[in-house]
């Protein structure tokens, strides 16, 4: 079998953590940040695990990491 291509947009955007769930940034974090409150700016830093719904497609788009 021949190796599967990973999608490139995908390898920036996920990470894949040791327990095996998906790990994504949260949008709204690049421009339009002044009317948004520090406490709200802090929160879109942490990353969180992708939607359960969205994972085996996920994982098909990265199979190497």
């Amino acid at each position: 079998m021949p190796k599967i291509k990973t999608h490139s947009g995908a390898k920036k955007r996920f990470k894949v953590s040791k327990n095996g769930k998906v790990i994504r940034a949260h949008a709204y974090k690049s421009h339009i940040l002044n009317k948004k409150t520090t406490k709200r700016k802090r929160g879109l830093r942490q990353t969180v695990a992708a939607d359960k719904t969205n994972v085996a497609q996920l994982k098909r788009l990265i199979p190497y990491k």
